[in-house]
């Protein structure tokens, strides 16, 4: 299983979040999707607005959120993350950027596992190649930070990534200069 996938799994079982079995495919109702598209665009425009604002480490924290949320879409279906090459090419435009987040997420109202790790791919690859930062370092500080998040405040199924609670962690030691 994905390790990030394992630590998505692992917040979940401890919040007691819905989540099936790993491997045992569930189907997901069609509200579920629905509240999963609503979380994926928020957290996508969370994302938009940090590459607006400039500012790489809040960036790299709204990719993060961005792929954690996309990965426990994934949990609650009970799927494996299914890892593909994203076909994206920077042109020196943050629409490209925009365009890529936008699809991505626009393709999960299927509500199929393969679209929801597009996204984590995605996330993965601007981390790596448009932030030139450290994302398995990224991704563990930012589940760190969740755990301790929920134990200080509970987690809240409705909000489980996205939640404004949280204390949004620092993440500029994972970028490289």
């Amino acid at each position: 299983m994905n390790t990030h996938l394992q630590s998505v799994r692992e917040f979940r079982d401890t919040f007691s979040l819905a989540q099936a079995d790993f491997g045992v495919k569930t189907h997901i109702s069609d509200m579920d999707i629905v509240m999963r598209q609503a979380w994926l665009m928020e957290a996508g425009s969370k994302t938009l607005r940090a590459f607006k604002k400039g500012e790489m480490a809040d960036i790299l924290v709204s990719l993060v959120a961005l792929a954690y949320c996309a990965l426990s879409a994934i949990a609650q279906r009970g799927d494996s993350v299914i890892e593909r090459p994203v076909v994206w090419r920077h042109d020196g435009s943050v629409l490209s950027v925009m365009r890529l987040i936008s699809d991505k997420i626009n393709r999960c109202e299927s509500g199929e596992a393969v679209d929801y790790s597009a996204v984590y791919c995605a996330c993965i690859q601007l981390t790596r190649s448009f932030l030139n930062a450290d994302f398995d370092k990224s991704f563990n500080m930012f589940h760190a930070n969740r755990m301790e998040n929920g134990k200080n405040h509970g987690a809240d199924a409705d909000k489980d990534v996205n939640s404004d609670r949280y204390t949004t962690p620092d993440l500029s030691d994972c970028l490289f200069e």
